[in-house]
């Protein structure tokens, strides 16, 4: 920004604002920018008497101003908050507002300006990081009485927000110390604690009011060491001899947070770039001192510095630097484990890997009435068959013969390291429930001088967190031990399917993927089973028996009744039967090549997968390929209901839910026999997503969806879902339940399950990917001593056919202060929690009231940990705790989020497919779905092989001359500035310029040198990361695509009314002054 442009003039307080090119502008005071929406935070309480203006009654401004600290290791931008304070009876700290003279009791009056003096004082109070750092006066940009200024050299116009003072009078001190600003803690900060208090640096122009300070007031952070928050470094001195002379001019440019870890980011076509720091020794050449500044300045961006509130890529950035080296022993009760974007090794000795559970608190309240004041919800987030990494052992399993394995007697727990024995080992005392048991005589071992048994470390089960104990007859359906379990492949025939060319791509890839079937250990080959059923208003079932010479096909055309014609020579062995299976694979393109049947069932299929499975006394999955909305004449017929005007109404909710019974209780039959169902969907249109996954849902099964499938675009993203999708470990015919320790018990769970009761989550099915999210109550008294104890044991078939339990223990520890289960939170598994809760919400309650749901519960938890934990200071602060620094950006994620608000271009499938999508995300999955990853190309060296440092997910962090990639487990877009070198573009693109350039292109030319190498390596990485394919999207920067791309940029506002993080974090802080006051 030129330093000697002219300044655009300033408009009164009740005219808009100017809308910055490239800013989503705060919308503050009601008046939105021209270009965005407006949103519905704050509104407003009346008329403040006195004034002409009127703001909301408690609200307060965020105004940005660059600070002019010299000696400061970085050039900082810096906060000012402004508080309009209540009446003297919701004023929540320090002494009540006492009327003054004749004014009225709304507002306190203002004297005459404090000397620097008082300044000093009250800065000297301020403590940081729990070290106090006495602090001279702020560098004249408003703080100091005007006596103490030189006589002016040199007049600047008018500026601020509003207009600024009248000759002589400065800004009123108390305005910045009623907000001195959010607190959080600086990246140099202890890790234990954040608050972050940005020191006041300037403030609005508002009318001349005077006075000192108020009561209760202070003008920094906390004046108190604290151990859970830190507040940012105080205001330097002014050097010596620096003069501030004549009325106060406007506010230098403001210059980005330098932060280690990442550059700061110029901000390309999207606004202005950050101009120089006064005083600094700063990048750019010949900066200008602000005493030697003359002639009209450049109004700075009126809003809250992004650099100045919690970034979720420092916070993720710091925990890989300090907990990514060492490996994460599991040992100790209560350990937070690093977060779930660090890569760390896992060693366990005693409790469960964090792979396999993770929680949202790891101290958890003794009483129930404390956990009602915090609000923090006590949830574990169990994905039992997590697939571990290559250098951790998968769990060990034990066989225990026909006795099977050893559990209490009363609680049914099961043998664990935390049992406790006694009398020399005869017996043990259950550590959940306390009941004494009789140890077997074959079980029997000698104890040591600690009381421990000498073969602890021989017997997983009483030294590690996680292992499996194989199954005897009496955990098997009927007391038979089960038959391999089997897979069958239905296959939508109708028009649409071989109009597209899915059905001859899917049987070509069929025939190598079959090869590839899920197996145990070092087997030869898998003990899984296939059959083959093509279907459009009727179904065909192949006989492919190996005797056969060519396959058998079999009509069923009374779809209300559905049977399965023949037995013998459906379900197959692969080697068995290959040239019979191949030679169908074959012919079923060809046999419906000219078919012109538009119109498919669904549940008749499902039906008859589930009986076919029944006569064969197997579990097993079905994999489904269906087109288009079943409108044929059989049970289950949908009919288009798609209605957008039912957005934001009460009616919303029928949205989600299914149109008629007759999914659910063909779900719970196949839950019942063990058959899951896996969906892959290829519409054109409207299909109805709510109703069709219910199957999926309930069987623990998965959807894939392909809106306007294409061969040539789509195909990579389809047959590699596919090809994962058969070949990951299941677990089938399963049961899970989760035992706890007196005290706390499990209350809710979400997933994709079925419970036929309170105790037992049932799933047909259950791969690597799926979580059941778990929520716990108390029930009486925990005790600090012993903690809390968490048993999940599932039981289940493996892919062999062989019955096993697999257990998951974990120790917590629990807490009398509130401050300990602050310090010990994990926000991400919270989000997940908060996701999942809000998702299933939606489907009884209209979105609108499952949003304030979200924002209340939030504010509480926040204002409970200030109330309750943060040393007294200013109302007008927000102090967040270190460990939760981040949880109202995410939670801000997760309300503009497709399900919680819909943008115009997201359809009623789209809402209600990533609905049930999320219900069974792990917690990394959640965390970059709600949260993207914006990864800068060109800055990283092009020999590095490591993954470039992301950037905040924000519009202003791009670039014009940069590229991005952006992830989000989903989507993968790659964006390209309109700047870009002609290089960079010809490497990567092979083509000469960026006007030449396919906007839209999903796949990179493969380019025989670095650059390109790197990035293609770079997009593999990111997908090999993830569950599900990603179909990369090329974006031109100003192209109609930037708009799919932006609704990522979660930072920022978006179309659909979604607060910026900013404005958002203004809103929060004002929930919880409400709440505390």
């Amino acid at each position: 920004m030129n330093v000697n442009q002219s300044v655009p003039p300033v408009p009164s307080f009740g005219q808009p604002q100017p809308v910055y090119p490239g800013y989503h502008q705060s919308s503050y005071g009601g008046q939105s920018g021209s270009t965005a929406p407006t949103i519905p935070y704050g509104a407003y309480n009346g008329p403040v008497p006195g004034y002409q203006q009127t703001l909301p009654q408690g609200m307060f401004l965020f105004l940005l101003t660059s600070a002019d600290f010299k000696g400061c290791p970085s050039p900082t931008s810096h906060l000012c908050f402004l508080s309009f304070h209540r009446l003297p009876g919701s004023q929540p700290f320090g002494s009540p507002l006492a009327p003054v003279g004749n004014q009225p009791a709304v507002l306190q009056p203002y004297g005459p300006p404090p000397t620097s003096a008082q300044v000093t004082a009250q800065l000297s109070g301020m403590q940081i990081s729990g070290a106090v750092a006495p602090a001279p006066p702020s560098s004249g940009l408003g703080y100091g009485p005007p006596t103490s200024l030189a006589s002016a050299s040199g007049s600047f116009p008018n500026s601020g927000l509003y207009g600024s003072y009248p000759q002589g009078q400065a800004p009123p001190l108390s305005q910045a110390q009623g907000h001195p600003g959010i607190q959080t803690s600086q990246r140099s900060a202890p890790s234990q604690a954040s608050g972050f208090t940005p020191p006041a640096s300037g403030g609005p122009r508002l009318p001349s009011m005077t006075g000192p300070l108020l009561p209760g007031q202070s003008f920094g952070g906390p004046s108190v060491s604290q151990p859970n928050h830190v507040s940012s470094p105080p205001p330097q001195a002014l050097p010596p001899g620096t003069q501030m002379t004549g009325p106060l001019g406007p506010l230098p440019p403001m210059h980005s947070l330098q932060q280690p870890g990442y550059q700061p980011q110029q901000n390309g076509s999207f606004g202005p770039a950050r101009g120089p720091q006064p005083n600094y020794g700063s990048p750019y050449p010949a900066a200008p001192t602000f005493g030697s500044q003359s002639g009209p300045q450049p109004l700075p961006p009126k809003r809250l510095d992004p650099d100045a509130i919690p970034s979720p890529i420092q916070v993720i950035e710091d925990d890989r630097n300090n907990r990514g080296t060492e490996p994460f022993v599991t040992g100790v009760r209560g350990q937070v484990p690093p977060l779930v974007t660090t890569n760390f090794l896992v060693k366990d000795q005693g409790n469960a890997s964090p792979r396999y559970i993770r929680c949202t608190s790891y101290n958890i309240p003794c009483t129930s009435d404390m956990a009602k004041q915090a609000q923090v919800p006590l949830a574990a987030v169990i994905k039992p068959l997590a697939s571990l990494p290559p250098e951790e052992a998968s769990p060990y399993v034990v066989d225990h013969g026909e006795s099977g394995p050893l559990r209490c007697n009363r609680c049914k727990a099961y043998m664990c390291p935390f049992m406790q024995f006694i009398e020399g080992g005869r017996r043990f005392q259950c550590c959940f429930c306390s009941c004494i048991n009789d140890v077997p005589p074959q079980y029997f071992q000698h104890l040591d001088h600690t009381g421990k048994r000498v073969d602890a470390y021989d017997r997983p089960e009483l030294s590690l967190g996680s292992y499996e104990f194989l199954a005897t007859v009496d955990y098997c359906k009927n007391n038979k031990f089960p038959s391999p379990p089997a897979f069958i492949f239905m296959i939508d025939v109708s028009y649409n399917a071989i109009r597209t060319g899915l059905v001859r791509l899917l049987c070509e890839e069929l025939k190598s993927l079959l090869d590839f079937l899920p197996r145990e250990g070092g087997a030869e080959e898998s003990a899984i089973r296939v059959g083959f059923v093509t279907y459009n208003k009727v179904l065909h079932f192949y006989n492919v028996k190996s005797s056969l010479a060519q396959p058998q096909m079999m009509v069923v055309s009374d779809v209300a009744d559905m049977f399965v014609p023949l037995l013998d020579g459906f379900l197959v062995n692969v080697n068995e039967s290959r040239a019979v299976i191949t030679s169908l694979l074959d012919q079923i393109p060809e046999m419906f090549a000219d078919t012109r049947e538009t119109e498919t069932v669904f549940v008749p299929v499902i039906q008859a997968g589930m009986e076919a499975l029944k006569a064969a006394e197997c579990a097993g999955k079905l994999f489904l390929f269906h087109t288009s909305l079943p409108i044929a004449e059989a049970p289950g017929k949908l009919k288009n209901r798609d209605d957008r005007k039912l957005i934001n109404t009460d009616k919303e909710k029928t949205l989600f839910q299914p149109q008629t019974g007759a999914y659910q209780t063909l779900a719970k039959e196949c839950v019942a026999q063990g058959c899951c169902v896996d969906v892959f969907l290829f519409p054109n249109q409207y299909v109805d997503v709510a109703t069709l996954s219910v199957v999926p849902q309930l069987t623990g099964g998965s959807v894939y969806k392909y809106a306007c499938f294409q061969v040539e675009n789509d195909q990579e993203r389809f047959l590699s879902d596919l090809r994962r999708d058969v070949q990951k470990v299941v677990g089938f015919d399963a049961v899970m339940r989760v035992r706890t320790s007196t005290g706390i018990r499990a209350v809710d769970f979400f997933g994709a399950f079925y419970m036929s009761n309170t105790t037992d989550v049932e799933l047909a099915g259950l791969d690597g990917d799926k979580t059941v999210t778990v929520e716990f109550k108390h029930d009486d008294r925990l005790n600090e001593e012993s903690g809390a104890l968490l048993q999940c044991a599932l039981l289940y078939t493996s892919c062999a056919g062989q019955r096993r339990l697999r257990i998951h223990n974990l120790a917590l520890n629990c807490c009398t202060q509130l401050a300990d289960l602050y310090r010990n939170c994990e926000t991400d598994t919270l989000i997940n929690y908060m996701a999942k809760f809000a998702y299933r919400g939606v489907l009884n309650s209209p979105v609108k009231a499952v949003r304030d749901t979200l924002i209340t519960q939030c504010a509480q938890i926040l204002a409970c940990y200030r109330k309750n934990c943060a040393s007294p200071s200013s109302a007008g602060q927000l102090i967040l705790p270190e460990c939760m620094k981040l949880l109202p950006v995410y939670l801000n994620c997760v309300l503009k989020s497709d399900v919680l608000q819909p943008g115009a271009e997201i359809t009623t499938d789209d809402r209600a497919y990533v609905r049930q999508l999320v219900t069974s995300m792990d917690v990394a999955e959640t965390n970059v779905f709600f949260y993207p990853r914006l990864l800068p190309l060109t800055k990283s060296p092009i020999e590095s092989t490591t993954e470039p440092p992301a950037v905040r997910a924000s519009e202003e962090r791009l670039s014009n001359g940069d590229m991005y990639l952006l992830e989000n487990g989903l989507n993968l877009f790659l964006w390209v500035g309109a700047s870009v070198q002609q290089g960079v573009v010809q490497s990567l693109f092979s083509v000469s310029s960026f006007s030449q350039i396919t906007s839209g292109l999903s796949v990179l030319p493969v380019l025989d040198n670095p650059l390109s190498k790197k990035v293609r390596g770079l997009i593999d990485s990111l997908r090999a990361q993830r569950s599900r394919y990603m179909k990369l999207i090329v974006v031109k920067q100003e192209d109609k695509l930037e708009m799919l791309f932006k609704h990522f940029l979660v930072e920022d506002k978006s179309l659909s009314g979604g607060a910026s993080y900013v404005d958002f974090l203004c809103h929060m802080h004002k929930e919880i002054r409400q709440l505390l006051s």
